[in-house]
């Protein structure tokens, strides 16, 4: 028999409203590869937009919140408080924490994409950048990334043992990370062993030889990359004189009323700061910025002695060396000129020489194309169907928290619309990785960790003392 126009019309509505019924009713398959901030904003977003999502949030180490444990300074603990919203969305019953598992190692890409509906890739940038100028590889030149995860307990660097015993510390890079280093490393003990910083780096610290700490950048006061919080904690730190170099502020006043306003209040605060400086008596701490200048030479044959630099001009906001040079003594050097991600899989369109997966807005482009393909307008051509990345790895180590959130609830909108759209399709039920046989961290198993850190910080009157062990945190995970 056959149907009307009419009756057609009204079938293929009818199936049309069963299907996108279907789509909102089917379980939405989800796995997010790293713990970190960008990671649990994107899963917060997705628990909140998209019906019926299932998420499995996995993590290389057998803990969770990735740059937030530690990266943040032990200093901050407010910043630390974006804690309580990650624990509140991994306790959701649509949420799993499966920690200890390793992307490259215990599952792929391709498991990953069999196995589940999408995947959003926000393992971060775990590599430094390099100056690459000779001697750059003598045992007292470290990475800042390296010092950080030393200080804050990140397992693997418990042992490095930056040397402390010369009186001055230069770091190369003038971004929060450098300005936290350096607030760390002229601080007093006594105030330091309130925080969660590791027991081993407070000792380390508390015996500590150095008394300055240069702050290098290659370009000048006006493309400082510190932000205003950071440098006014520094500024007011006890028993520490900030010593600015007058020709580095040459026309700077000038340049104020044509700043923006957030660049302006900064401006503001080194020029005053700058009429106010005091000479060193001696006898406490100096912080020194010093702009216009980049590493060309470590000094020095079996430790660090000086680093020569070559000043810069500034044209168009660029740094062009000029034919001036300057050596300037040193006995620890830490660059900090941003992170690299690792490709973690050989199926991924990795871009090796930004560091970061190649993406358009968080959709991981397919391997043969790379960000500059925009004529490309059927998303199924462009894009890894169900493949995301976000963090770090996605954009480089930029920004702070606040900018992670906005880009990773990007992204996560992103994933909803795709599945809205039914680009990604639901129609087959997806597993989830197989956990038998896998020695996994469950959120219980991070409670347990976490409850025993706490323990052990209140013995020390600090609020944790971290687990740096990936073997003891797995004993006390399984309650052994």
């Amino acid at each position: 028999m056959q149907l009307s126009t009419g009756n057609r019309i009204l079938k293929l509505i009818s199936t049309g409203a069963r299907l996108a019924s279907s789509a909102n009713t089917a379980q939405k398959r989800i796995c997010i590869v790293g713990a970190g901030p960008a990671g649990f904003y994107a899963a917060q977003y997705l628990l909140k937009h998209l019906e019926n999502s299932q998420i499995d949030i996995v993590e290389k180490l057998p803990v969770p919140f990735g740059l937030v444990r530690f990266g943040v300074a032990p200093d901050h603990p407010e910043v630390k408080n974006v804690i309580n919203t990650f624990t509140k969305t991994a306790e959701n019953s649509r949420v799993r924490f499966l920690g200890n598992l390793t992307l490259g190692k215990d599952f792929s890409i391709e498991d990953l994409r069999r196995l589940y509906h999408a995947v959003l890739l926000t393992y971060g940038a775990d590599k430094d950048r390099t100056i690459n100028i000779p001697n750059e590889t003598l045992p007292n030149v470290l990475s800042a990334r390296e010092f950080v995860a030393w200080y804050n307990g990140l397992p693997g660097f418990e042992n490095l043992n930056p040397d402390l015993s010369g009186s001055t510390l230069t770091l190369l890079g003038q971004g929060n990370v450098a300005i936290d280093i350096a607030r760390i490393v002229l601080s007093s003990a006594d105030d330091l062993k309130k925080t969660d910083i590791t027991e081993y780096a407070l000792e380390a610290l508390s015996r500590s030889n150095i008394k300055k700490v240069l702050l290098v950048g290659r370009r000048g006061p006006l493309q400082a990359a510190f932000t205003i919080k950071e440098l006014r904690e520094i500024l007011k730190l006890p028993h520490c004189i900030t010593s600015w170099r007058p020709n580095d502020f040459q026309n700077v006043e000038e340049c104020l009323p044509d700043l923006q306003r957030p660049r302006k209040r900064i401006t503001e605060l080194m020029l005053k700061s700058l009429s106010e400086q005091k000479r060193s008596d001696g006898t406490g701490n100096m912080f020194m910025p010093i702009f216009h200048r980049s590493p060309v030479k470590i000094i020095g044959s079996e430790r660090v002695q000086a680093v020569e630099y070559v000043a810069n001009k500034l044209i168009d906001s660029r740094a062009i060396p000029t034919n001036e040079t300057e050596t300037i003594e040193t006995d620890l050097v830490c660059r900090s000129i941003g992170y690299l991600s690792t490709n973690a899989d050989k199926s991924l369109n990795f871009d090796a020489r930004k560091g970061c997966i190649s993406n358009v807005a968080g959709r991981v482009l397919k391997k043969t194309l790379t960000g500059s393909d925009q004529t490309i307008d059927d998303i199924e051509d462009k894009y890894e169907k169900g493949l995301y990345a976000s963090g770090w790895l996605a954009t480089g180590p930029t920004g702070v928290i606040l900018t992670t959130m906005n880009a990773s609830f990007g992204v996560a909108d992103s994933i909803c619309k795709d599945f809205h759209n039914n680009i990604i399709r639901v129609g087959d039920a997806k597993a989830g990785l197989d956990l038998v046989g896998r020695q996994v961290v469950t959120w219980a198993g991070w409670k347990a960790i976490d409850k025993e850190e706490c323990r052990r910080g209140v013995e020390k009157g600090k609020p944790r003392e971290k687990i740096v062990s990936l073997k003891e945190m797995l004993s006390i995970a399984d309650g052994k």
